[in-house]
Order: structure tokens, then sequence, then C-alpha cells
């Protein structure tokens, strides 16, 4: 799901030119149209984060930022003209989480964005995966069939995630060798098998025989 990031600028050319920025970054962005009914628009979308004018009419972005906080911690991000040191200790201290000055580097606007984003919505660490009744337990490091259980080692357990995310997929050995290696040189090709054979042993004993399949000369796939 793209963040929802929404731009309150009064400089229609501005505002255009963060609009498509934005929407060109993977963001789906929008802008306040009507200034009257700023804080209306903003309950109405629910952004993920603002970004805000200072000078804007009826109202201004200090006295908006204020509003916001009264009923929301939406990380807010002023881009503004005004560029003397009280004006951003007044964002600061008015609940802003970043100040940036026009003519804006995109580049750092686009960091600053990420990094807010990255910081207010944590994305929550994937415990498990599943394929065919079949659930492999990251937090763990065990797989479970039939409310059977065996303990799997780190290699084990990076060779079965891999070819969970690739189900249905014919995975090469050479991509399993990378991914579980780092493509280190020395490693002996035989090892993958080795590891593989184990792998095998330990899913026969909680009933799983033909999970993982060897396509020749091809890899492996579920």
């Amino acid at each position: 799901m793209k963040s929802k990031i929404l731009v309150i600028e009064d400089d229609p050319v501005i505002q255009a030119e963060l609009i498509t920025l934005l929407n060109g970054n993977g963001y789906k962005a929008s802008a306040v149209t009507d200034f009257s009914a700023t804080i209306q628009t903003i309950k109405s979308v629910q952004p993920h984060l603002i970004l805000l004018d200072i000078k804007l009419p009826q109202t201004n972005g200090f006295t908006l930022c204020s509003q916001i906080r009264s009923f929301s911690n939406i990380p807010i991000i002023f881009v503004t003209s005004c560029t003397t040191d009280m004006d951003e200790l007044n964002s600061i201290m008015l609940g802003g989480d970043a100040f940036i000055t026009k003519p804006y580097n995109t580049a750092i606007l686009l960091a600053r964005i990420a990094s807010l984003l990255k910081r207010a919505y944590p994305t929550k660490a994937q415990t498990s995966l599943a394929y065919q009744g079949t659930i492999l337990h990251l937090d763990s490091s065990r797989i479970e069939y039939a409310g059977q259980q065996a303990d799997l080692t780190k290699n084990e357990l990076k060779i079965l995630c891999y070819l969970f995310k690739h189900a249905g997929v014919i995975c090469a050995r050479a991509d399993i060798v990378e991914y579980l290696w780092d493509n280190q040189v020395y490693i002996d090709d035989n090892a993958l098998s080795v590891n593989i054979n184990r792998i095998r042993e330990k899913l026969a004993s909680i009933g799983l025989t033909d999970f993982i399949k060897t396509k020749h000369r091809q890899g492996y796939t579920l």
C-alpha cells in the first residue's frame, strides 16, 4: 500500500511540483485546495505524512501544526521560504518533525520523508511462512506440519526460507548458494546437497515426504 502524503502549499507551481515528485517516487500525493477547510481535509484524507508551508491564506503553518497536534501525531515536515532560526525553532516547539527551506533539494526532501515514515510506521517483522499446510517458524527456527515440529540449524532455516519465498518456482542451486553464503568463492557446492539431505530427513520425521523436489540440472522447488 502506498503511503499517502498531503501537501499543504498555496503556490500552485510548487504544489504541482511536489505532487509530481511524490507520485513519481511511489507515494500517493494530494493537496489541500480549500484552505478554509484544511483540518477537515486532513481528517478526511488521513494521510501518513504532511508537507506544510508556513505562509498560507487565512491561517499559517504554525497554527495548523498546533491544531493538528491536538488530535494526531502524524509526521509533519515544514517546507517553507521562511529561513530564520526562530521559524525553525517555532516549528520544533509546535510539533514539527523536520524543517526544509525552499528552494529544497529533492533528494534530501525524499530522504527525510522516507526516514520519518519508517520511524512512524515500523514494519512488523514477519515471524512465519506457510505453504501447503507447512509452517516455517522464523523466530524459533522450526518447521511444523500436522502438529509436529522439527528444529532447524541456521543454514537449514535460510534454505527453507528461500524456498518458501519462491514456492512453486525452480530455484537454481547457484542462487541458493549465493543467498546462503553470500557468494563466497571457496564454498563447496556439495555443501548445499548435504544441507538439503538433512532438511529432507527432518521433514520426513514430521511426516513430510517429497516436499522439496529436485529438478535435474536446474535446482530445487517446493
